[in-house]
Protein backbone atom coordinates (compact mmCIF):
# COMPACT_ATOMS: atom_id res chain seq x y z
CA UNK A 1 0.00 0.00 0.00
CA UNK A 2 1.38 3.38 -0.93
CA UNK A 3 1.36 5.76 1.89
CA UNK A 4 1.32 9.41 0.95
CA UNK A 5 0.70 11.19 4.03
CA UNK A 6 3.18 9.37 6.57
CA UNK A 7 0.90 10.13 9.89
CA UNK A 8 -0.29 7.72 12.05
CA UNK A 9 -2.76 8.50 15.08
CA UNK A 10 -3.71 6.79 18.13
CA UNK A 11 -6.87 7.31 20.39
CA UNK A 12 -6.16 5.75 23.69
CA UNK A 13 -9.15 5.07 26.41
CA UNK A 14 -6.39 5.51 29.37
CA UNK A 15 -2.78 5.83 29.82
CA UNK A 16 -1.09 2.19 29.35
CA UNK A 17 -3.77 1.31 26.24
CA UNK A 18 -1.40 2.61 23.52
CA UNK A 19 1.42 0.78 24.64
CA UNK A 20 -0.18 -2.89 25.35
CA UNK A 21 -2.47 -2.46 22.25
CA UNK A 22 0.29 -0.88 19.77
CA UNK A 23 3.68 0.09 21.59
CA UNK A 24 5.15 -2.31 18.97
CA UNK A 25 3.42 -0.97 16.08
CA UNK A 26 4.04 2.76 17.06
CA UNK A 27 7.80 2.43 17.49
CA UNK A 28 7.69 0.66 14.17
CA UNK A 29 6.29 3.32 11.86
CA UNK A 30 7.77 5.83 14.26
CA UNK A 31 11.46 4.31 12.92
CA UNK A 32 10.24 4.53 9.03
CA UNK A 33 9.57 8.45 9.56
CA UNK A 34 5.85 9.04 10.18
CA UNK A 35 4.42 11.09 12.12
CA UNK A 36 2.66 9.76 15.53
CA UNK A 37 -0.28 11.40 17.09
CA UNK A 38 -2.03 10.27 19.81
CA UNK A 39 -5.44 11.54 22.02
CA UNK A 40 -5.75 9.90 25.87
CA UNK A 41 -9.62 10.28 26.27
CA UNK A 42 -9.89 9.39 30.00
CA UNK A 43 -7.39 9.01 32.87
CA UNK A 44 -7.27 8.32 36.47
CA UNK A 45 -8.98 11.62 37.80
CA UNK A 46 -11.71 12.50 40.59
CA UNK A 47 -14.14 11.35 41.97
CA UNK A 48 -12.36 7.52 41.80
CA UNK A 49 -8.91 8.76 42.15
CA UNK A 50 -6.80 12.05 43.21
CA UNK A 51 -5.54 14.33 40.95
CA UNK A 52 -2.01 13.08 41.80
CA UNK A 53 -2.71 9.66 40.81
CA UNK A 54 -3.51 11.01 36.80
CA UNK A 55 -0.54 13.47 37.08
CA UNK A 56 1.52 10.22 37.90
CA UNK A 57 0.21 7.86 35.02
CA UNK A 58 0.41 11.02 32.67
CA UNK A 59 4.34 11.24 33.38
CA UNK A 60 4.61 7.71 32.96
CA UNK A 61 2.81 7.76 29.74
CA UNK A 62 5.13 10.75 28.24
CA UNK A 63 8.50 8.77 28.93
CA UNK A 64 7.00 5.79 27.58
CA UNK A 65 5.65 7.71 24.81
CA UNK A 66 9.13 8.94 24.16
CA UNK A 67 10.72 5.61 23.90
CA UNK A 68 8.43 4.61 21.58
CA UNK A 69 8.38 7.77 19.76
CA UNK A 70 4.78 9.26 19.83
CA UNK A 71 5.62 13.01 18.31
CA UNK A 72 2.37 14.70 19.48
CA UNK A 73 -0.13 14.00 22.58
CA UNK A 74 -3.62 15.79 23.25
CA UNK A 75 -5.30 14.36 26.75
CA UNK A 76 -8.83 15.47 26.94
CA UNK A 77 -9.22 14.67 30.34
CA UNK A 78 -12.39 12.69 31.07
CA UNK A 79 -12.90 11.28 34.29
CA UNK A 80 -11.96 7.18 34.34
CA UNK A 81 -15.33 5.32 34.21
CA UNK A 82 -17.14 8.44 33.68
CA UNK A 83 -17.22 8.68 29.48
CA UNK A 84 -20.54 7.68 29.74
CA UNK A 85 -21.11 10.83 31.42
CA UNK A 86 -19.38 13.21 28.69
CA UNK A 87 -22.55 14.39 25.77
CA UNK A 88 -22.09 11.74 23.11
CA UNK A 89 -22.31 15.14 20.94
CA UNK A 90 -19.21 16.56 22.60
CA UNK A 91 -17.19 13.06 22.38
CA UNK A 92 -17.55 12.80 18.83
CA UNK A 93 -16.74 16.58 18.72
CA UNK A 94 -13.62 16.09 20.29
CA UNK A 95 -12.53 13.06 18.28
CA UNK A 96 -13.29 13.92 15.30
CA UNK A 97 -11.47 17.48 15.87
CA UNK A 98 -8.10 15.27 16.44
CA UNK A 99 -8.63 12.83 13.40
CA UNK A 100 -8.83 16.36 11.38
CA UNK A 101 -6.16 17.84 13.27
CA UNK A 102 -3.82 15.05 12.59
CA UNK A 103 -5.12 13.70 9.28
CA UNK A 104 -3.82 10.32 9.43
CA UNK A 105 -3.26 7.49 6.38
CA UNK A 106 -3.45 5.06 9.77
CA UNK A 107 -5.92 5.31 12.24
CA UNK A 108 -5.58 2.82 15.48
CA UNK A 109 -8.44 2.46 17.96
CA UNK A 110 -9.74 0.59 20.93
CA UNK A 111 -11.56 -2.65 20.71
CA UNK A 112 -15.13 -2.42 22.18
CA UNK A 113 -14.21 -4.95 25.20
CA UNK A 114 -15.20 -5.11 28.63
CA UNK A 115 -14.41 -1.77 30.21
CA UNK A 116 -17.42 0.85 29.64
CA UNK A 117 -14.71 4.04 28.43
CA UNK A 118 -13.68 1.39 25.34
CA UNK A 119 -17.09 0.95 24.18
CA UNK A 120 -17.68 3.94 24.32
CA UNK A 121 -14.79 5.36 22.57
CA UNK A 122 -14.84 2.78 20.26
CA UNK A 123 -18.52 3.96 18.97
CA UNK A 124 -17.37 7.48 19.09
CA UNK A 125 -14.00 6.34 17.22
CA UNK A 126 -16.31 5.13 14.27
CA UNK A 127 -18.51 8.78 14.29
CA UNK A 128 -15.51 10.51 14.08
CA UNK A 129 -13.91 8.32 11.23
CA UNK A 130 -16.47 8.43 8.44
CA UNK A 131 -15.77 8.23 5.59
CA UNK A 132 -16.84 11.36 4.50
CA UNK A 133 -14.42 14.66 4.35
CA UNK A 134 -11.64 14.07 5.97
CA UNK A 135 -12.45 10.07 7.28
CA UNK A 136 -12.09 9.47 3.11
CA UNK A 137 -8.13 10.23 3.78
CA UNK A 138 -8.06 7.24 6.17
CA UNK A 139 -6.12 4.52 4.69
CA UNK A 140 -6.84 2.23 7.36
CA UNK A 141 -8.94 1.96 10.01
CA UNK A 142 -7.76 -0.90 12.87
CA UNK A 143 -8.81 -1.99 16.28
CA UNK A 144 -6.29 -2.89 18.90
CA UNK A 145 -6.62 -5.48 21.77
CA UNK A 146 -5.94 -4.34 25.01
CA UNK A 147 -4.89 -6.84 27.72
CA UNK A 148 -7.00 -8.18 30.02
CA UNK A 149 -9.83 -6.05 29.10
CA UNK A 150 -10.24 -7.16 25.38
CA UNK A 151 -10.01 -10.65 26.50
CA UNK A 152 -12.90 -10.50 29.56
CA UNK A 153 -15.61 -10.62 26.97
CA UNK A 154 -18.15 -12.74 27.23
CA UNK A 155 -17.90 -15.47 24.22
CA UNK A 156 -20.59 -15.36 21.66
CA UNK A 157 -22.14 -12.59 23.92
CA UNK A 158 -20.30 -9.93 22.89
CA UNK A 159 -17.56 -8.65 20.50
CA UNK A 160 -14.69 -11.01 20.75
CA UNK A 161 -11.32 -9.88 19.32
CA UNK A 162 -10.49 -12.06 16.16
CA UNK A 163 -8.03 -10.58 14.15
CA UNK A 164 -7.00 -10.23 10.65
CA UNK A 165 -3.84 -7.86 10.67
CA UNK A 166 -0.44 -9.17 12.28
CA UNK A 167 2.22 -6.50 12.05
CA UNK A 168 5.64 -8.07 12.75
CA UNK A 169 7.22 -6.33 15.58
CA UNK A 170 10.15 -8.65 16.42
CA UNK A 171 12.90 -5.82 15.82
CA UNK A 172 10.53 -2.97 18.16
CA UNK A 173 9.71 -5.43 21.08
CA UNK A 174 12.36 -4.26 23.35
CA UNK A 175 10.98 -0.71 23.00
CA UNK A 176 7.83 -1.72 23.62
CA UNK A 177 8.59 -3.69 26.94
CA UNK A 178 10.69 -0.66 27.99
CA UNK A 179 7.61 1.85 27.72
CA UNK A 180 5.78 -0.70 29.08
CA UNK A 181 8.02 -0.75 32.02
CA UNK A 182 7.36 3.00 32.96
CA UNK A 183 4.00 2.16 33.95
CA UNK A 184 5.17 1.01 37.49
CA UNK A 185 1.76 2.20 38.91
CA UNK A 186 0.03 -0.12 36.27
CA UNK A 187 2.59 -3.20 35.43
CA UNK A 188 4.21 -5.64 37.24
CA UNK A 189 6.52 -7.88 36.36
CA UNK A 190 5.01 -11.70 36.31
CA UNK A 191 1.53 -11.66 37.84
CA UNK A 192 -1.37 -9.76 36.49
CA UNK A 193 -3.17 -9.66 33.15
CA UNK A 194 -1.23 -6.80 32.41
CA UNK A 195 2.31 -8.12 33.32
CA UNK A 196 5.07 -8.04 31.64
CA UNK A 197 5.36 -11.31 30.87
CA UNK A 198 1.84 -11.69 29.71
CA UNK A 199 2.46 -8.60 27.40
CA UNK A 200 5.64 -10.75 26.10
CA UNK A 201 3.30 -14.15 25.88
CA UNK A 202 0.88 -12.58 24.01
CA UNK A 203 3.02 -10.70 21.69
CA UNK A 204 4.63 -14.16 20.73
CA UNK A 205 1.25 -16.14 20.52
CA UNK A 206 0.45 -13.33 17.72
CA UNK A 207 3.58 -13.97 16.11
CA UNK A 208 3.51 -17.57 16.28
CA UNK A 209 0.18 -16.98 13.93
CA UNK A 210 2.11 -15.43 11.39
CA UNK A 211 5.64 -16.76 11.45
CA UNK A 212 7.41 -13.81 13.24
CA UNK A 213 9.12 -13.57 16.46
CA UNK A 214 6.50 -11.67 18.03
CA UNK A 215 3.82 -9.48 17.25
CA UNK A 216 0.77 -7.45 17.10
CA UNK A 217 -2.79 -7.89 16.20
CA UNK A 218 -5.66 -5.54 14.73
CA UNK A 219 -8.83 -5.83 13.71
CA UNK A 220 -9.23 -4.42 10.30
CA UNK A 221 -12.40 -1.98 10.58
CA UNK A 222 -11.62 -0.09 6.80
CA UNK A 223 -9.16 -0.61 4.47
CA UNK A 224 -8.75 2.03 1.14
CA UNK A 225 -6.80 1.23 -1.32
Amino acid sequence: MNFENKKLSIIVPHPDDEILGAGGTIAHFSSLGWEINALVVSGHLPPLYLNKEFDITKKEYLNAAKIVGINNTNFLKIPATKVNEVPITSLNESLFNFVKETDPSILLIPFPDRHIDHRLIFESCLVASRPVNIGKRIKLIASYETLSETHWNAPYLEPNFVPNINLNISKTMDKKIAALRCYKSQIDETESPRSVDAVKSLAKFRGSQSGFDFAESFVCIRLNL
